[in-house]
């Protein structure tokens, strides 16, 4: 896909990213076949003026390196850094703020020989150009945001049916525990669920076996209820998607499939729930369970996050496998399951390999 000129640059960001980036630094490669855009990278904007010498180093080498692994050293770059007013401050603030940020991060891209040819600020609805020849042309007060759709990758997107994008904050709001009185009766659940499991995990290696079993028979009901219960609308509010499928589920069957998961062996047998209509529904499962891993549970989440990483990369969503997979290491640094998937997705790698292993594991095991 070929983009020409800043308002085709700015609508199409969500598409190239799947997601509306907040508090973010984007750097897009472009490669010498026409103009044909590639890799990307994005970071949050450091607080700090001190630390925008480092983090322009290093987003730089990450794209040079991640584009010569995948397509090539790119021939230049796009620059894109998006941050929304704080109180008190206006559009045109931000971007004067974030001046010399862009100009460290052209500069770190030059020194590797990667020029950045169109460097834009984002911020509240407007955006301005940094580079010449166009910022000489631009109004003070910037330009207004384009009308959604205004690109060709953008009408492609819509003429394809795919949804607009979300933002970041709501893609991660899906993995955010619970709070109040629904967090309340989740706790509760698990308290007792926990009684119940720990003499079962302390006890003989068959009660163990038999707790195994009973986890991966109730995660198989329950994605068999969710998908019977609707695919995921394509279109309209993540919140009210996710509220539905919050009915699904009770507290109880939550507790205990929560708890039975932090057992690596019936976590990784329900991993095997990963394509087509049943991947859909894990996928809507394991969110499910991420938002139930509330208050003192919290640590437990790495499992079902680390789930929700995996099915959404099988199904073609890096985006927010590389969010679910970051949630999981800030629980649990240890995950290696998490660590390995948040790699390869980063990587760029093709999941099905995985895909292929866990079919024949699941065949051989009968599940």
């Amino acid at each position: 896909m070929v983009l020409r000129g800043a308002e085709e640059l700015v609508d199409a960001l969500p598409h190239l990213l799947g997601f509306h980036p907040e508090d973010s630094l984007v750097l897009v490669a472009v490669h010498r076949d026409g103009g044909r855009l590639g890799g990307r990278v994005r970071a949050p904007i450091p607080e700090s003026p001190v630390e925008w010498p480092r983090a322009a180093d290093a987003v730089a080498r990450c794209l040079l390196e991640g584009s010569r692994r995948r397509e090539g050293v790119p021939a230049s770059a796009v620059l894109y850094l998006c941050r929304d007013p704080r109180s008190g401050e206006s559009p045109r603030q931000v971007m004067e703020r974030l001046r010399p940020f862009a100009a460290l991060v052209r500069a770190s891209c030059a020194a590797l020989a990667v020029p950045v040819h169109e460097a834009l600020c984002l911020s509240g609805d407007r955006y301005w150009p940094y580079t010449s020849p166009a910022a000489s042309t631009c109004p003070p007060e910037g330009h207004p945001r384009p009308r959604p759709g205004h690109s060709e990758l953008a009408a492609a997107s819509v003429l394809a049916g795919v949804p607009m994008p979300p933002t970041r904050g709501e893609m991660e709001r899906r993995l955010t525990p619970a709070r109040g009185a629904a967090a309340a009766d989740q706790v509760r659940a698990m308290d007792e669920a926990l009684a119940v499991m720990v003499p079962k995990v302390l006890g003989d290696g068959a009660d163990l076996t038999a707790l195994r079993e009973e986890t991966v028979e109730l995660a198989r009901r329950l994605v068999g209820r969710f998908r019977r219960g609707g695919a995921e609308p394509r279109r309209g509010s993540p919140v009210a998607a996710d509220t539905r499928d919050d009915a699904l589920l009770s507290s109880v069957e939550a507790a205990s499939l929560i708890l039975g998961l932090q057992d690596r062996e019936a976590r990784d047998r329900a991993a095997r729930w990963q394509e087509g209509p049943d991947g859909r529904a894990a996928l809507r499962l394991w969110r499910a369970l991420s938002r139930r891993c509330v208050a003192e549970y919290g640590a437990h989440a790495a499992a079902p996050l680390t789930l929700v990483g995996w099915v959404a990369w099988s199904l073609g969503d890096a985006v927010e496998a590389r969010i679910a997979l970051a949630r999981a290491l800030d629980v649990d640094p240890r995950c290696v399951m998490a660590r390995l998937l948040h790699e390869a997705v980063n990587e760029g790698l093709d999941p099905e390999p995985l895909r292929r292993a866990l079919r024949t594991r699941g065949s051989a095991a009968g599940d």
